[in-house]
């Protein structure tokens, strides 16, 4: 397993980490995604373990909890080998203070989930997203006080915009508060809007990129192809996923999944260890969070690592998978003797 530096912090994290959102499966959405109980999620984390995966990533949303539960139990008498990342920031009750990134509400999120966790700290704890209505000092004040506590190490955010960020960024560095050094942000093949305005900022401030739903939201695992019926099991047939997930086209995501089928075919590799070693080598990526609802899903998507796409092969998915993009950044791209961003 390959290790690569957290951003601009000192953290070495696993360039492939483990999400949790298949653990539980407490309500419709997360039904989807994986029903993983107890037994089952810690033999994933023993396999994790063994081949050199120790980052393992959840949400208080994830199950409305249980997913961070299942996640402690798993972990259990060995939490000194792995490192916890977790979120906070949606709606986690009907009263009007259990929502937000507010002091009351964030504190309250980060006790919740160290005790659903089993530990006295989280590795990494990020914004589930921006809480336009609570000032970003309030914010980050609280994010001061617990790390000085000692319950987060290192913070972070996701699903931010690309002024979100820099505007917490500025603050974090006028007031000496702790600095973003992760966004968890949704970034694949078939959805690449991440490299025109937050990929450039990743890298000029550099903000490790925490990459979640890398497969496209389950449209590149190799099952879904031009002319072929939805797979049974695939999360794609049920509409509380697809209603809220990203819309791909279906001819775009036919042209992408043709040039996996090529690339695929000539390394002798799945699609989705495919899907996952493109962004690998895409720049300001620290770590990719692969899912898993069983053993075999897992060890597949581990074997994407250890090897590396030509530059011919990158070339070829890049030209399927690209879009036209939106002004200012078709304006941007011309400019690159001075300005070589987007990348």
């Amino acid at each position: 397993m390959e290790y690569r530096q957290l951003g601009g912090s000192g953290l070495q994290v696993p360039v492939l980490s483990l999400g949790t959102g298949t653990f539980g499966g407490g309500n419709e959405f997360f039904k989807a995604w994986g029903t993983s109980d107890v037994a089952e999620a810690t033999r994933l984390v023993d396999i994790c373990l063994d081949a050199g995966l120790n980052l393992f990533d959840s949400a208080d949303i994830y199950s409305r909890g249980m997913a961070e539960e299942i996640l402690g139990q798993a972990i259990k008498g060995r939490r000194d080998k792995v490192l916890l990342s977790t979120k906070g920031t949606f709606r986690f009750g009907e009263g009007p203070n259990e929502v937000g990134s507010s002091r009351y509400h964030l504190t309250r999120s980060v006790e919740a989930s160290l005790k659903r966790l089993g530990t006295d700290h989280i590795d990494l704890y990020q914004l589930h997203g921006f809480d336009a209505l609570t000032p970003i000092e309030e914010v980050l004040a609280t994010f001061d006080t617990l790390v000085r506590a000692g319950k987060i190490l290192y913070v972070g955010c996701s699903n931010f915009s690309g002024w979100h960020l820099m505007k917490s960024l500025a603050l974090a560095e006028k007031y000496g508060f702790p600095r973003y050094v992760a966004h968890q942000a949704y970034y694949s093949l078939v959805g690449r809007d991440y490299e025109w305005e937050l990929m450039p900022l990743a890298l000029d401030q550099k903000v490790g990129t925490v990459v979640w739903s890398p497969l496209g939201w389950g449209r590149l695992t190799g099952k879904i192809r031009r002319g072929q019926p939805l797979p049974a099991t695939s999360r794609l047939q049920s509409k509380a996923v697809t209603d809220i997930g990203p819309q791909v086209p279906q001819e775009y995501l036919y042209k992408v999944v043709d040039a996996l089928d090529e690339v695929a075919r000539d390394t002798g590799k799945t699609v989705p260890q495919v899907a996952l070693n493109w962004l690998l080598q895409r720049p300001s990526v620290s770590t990719v969070i692969i899912g898993a609802r069983n053993e075999e899903q897992l060890k597949q998507n581990l074997g994407a690592v250890g090897w590396h796409l030509t530059a011919e092969q990158v070339k070829k998915l890049e030209t399927a998978s690209a879009t036209p993009m939106t002004y200012p950044y078709w304006h941007q791209s011309g400019f690159k003797e001075r300005n070589p961003f987007p990348v």
